[in-house]
């Protein structure tokens, strides 16, 4: 089996902290993606520094091919326990998951772990040993596609204590709440974001403590492929369509020269809509079996810009929903940012002699800049990205 580990993560600083005192590393290898949850003792810098060490330390050495018993010995000679509250400096949540569904989690005092299987919480059997004086807790088990699993710092746990709630937001409560939202096409950061979103109203606005969240969504794995721009090379057409046809996965065509060249070679008929959905937005047109046909360079721009935002650490909830829209530029968006697994983006390198008209400066260098900031954000989300030109 192999599936695509979708992971998002938000925090909230301690009200009237700069840093946050809880760290996050999600490091990916060829064969797993491991992401660790640390919390430092306290807020602010200190803790922040310690957080950072915990995660980076432990996660290195993971994809190092390290033990757990090594990397925690590690942190255990690096952060000693606090004389004062007789306190680890930092604890952390280690969920380690390989590409055939088996994982691998470690916790050391942090709220337990909440999985979903099929939008029902799900129990995991964990087993406590000692490792280097730190009682920590181990579970193995196998996920498959459209499995949720969520990681809080017990800012989480804390929220709204003292203010909204006597007892502020149990763990329960958590458990609650994600089963309630969960919708199984829904990606991790919304999932993130809505309950982040409720421990900033449980809060006030004012959190008591750091406050993270670590969303994981398995998926099976979807290639999207993109062919923007005529080949400089006319020769080149009919190799570089049948190319983009014969690709596995979804196909989007993205220009009025590209998708013209398409149904050229393919004998397929465009069947243009004039149905300006947002006026400053081209509208979309058919072509028998590719999945989305777009204008180019405005369609792509607009395209960014969502993912720009979408990608953004400052996102809302709100920037996440707005690629929900029917218009081109945000199907496109959806499609590269929350369907896709993986994108690989054919360019034609040749001039559209549209674009030399001085009341329409875009050239070249535009379009080329365009897939090499869509790549930076897809990238950020874990997709493989794959860039070839004509």
């Amino acid at each position: 089996m192999s599936i695509f580990v979708d992971v998002d993560h938000a925090s909230l600083n301690k009200y009237k902290e700069e840093l946050c005192g809880d760290k996050v590393e999600v490091i990916r290898s060829n064969d797993s993606v491991i992401v660790v949850l640390a919390d430092g003792l306290g807020s602010g810098v200190k803790a922040n520094i310690l957080a950072t060490l915990t995660s980076k330390i432990i996660g290195t050495m993971l994809s190092m091919g390290a033990s757990i018993d090594e990397a925690v010995e590690t942190i255990a000679n690096t952060l000693p326990v606090c004389k004062v509250r007789d306190l680890a400096y930092s604890t952390f949540s280690i969920l380690q998951i390989y590409e055939s569904g088996e994982c691998y989690l470690v916790e050391f005092d942090n709220p337990a772990l909440i999985r979903l299987v099929k939008g029902k919480f799900a129990d995991l059997n964990k087993e406590c040993r000692e490792i280097n004086g730190k009682l920590i807790k181990e579970s193995r088990f196998t996920v498959s596609p459209e499995d949720v699993l969520i990681l809080v710092s017990d800012g989480a746990i804390h929220a709204g204590v003292g203010q909204c709630l006597n007892l502020g937001w149990q763990w329960e409560n958590v458990k609650e709440y994600v089963e309630r939202v969960y919708k199984k096409e829904m990606p991790a950061k919304n999932i993130s974001k809505l309950l982040l979103a409720v421990c900033d109203s449980l809060y006030e606005s004012k959190p008591g403590d750091d406050t993270t969240v670590v969303s994981v969504r398995l998926r099976n794995t979807l290639p999207v492929n993109v062919l923007i721009g005529p080949p400089v090379d006319k020769e080149l057409d009919k190799y570089v369509v049948n190319k983009f046809v014969n690709e596995e996965g979804k196909k989007v065509v993205c220009g009025g020269t590209t998708s013209q060249i398409v149904s050229r070679v393919t004998g397929k008929e465009i069947v243009t809509s004039f149905n300006y959905i947002d006026h400053s937005i081209p509208p979309t047109a058919k072509i028998d079996g590719i999945d989305l046909t777009t204008e180019g360079v405005l369609t792509m721009c607009k395209a960014l810009e969502y993912a720009k935002k979408y990608v953004s650490n400052e996102s809302t909830i709100q920037d996440c929903l707005d690629i929900n829209k029917e218009d081109g530029a945000s199907k496109l968006a959806k499609l590269l940012l929350e369907e896709s697994t993986s994108v690989r983006f054919l360019v034609g390198r040749a001039i559209n002699p549209a674009h030399q008209n001085p009341d329409f400066p875009l050239d070249l260098g535009m379009k080329l800049k365009l897939v090499d900031d869509m790549e930076k954000c897809l990238s950020t989300l874990g997709k493989k990205v794959v860039v070839e030109y004509f």
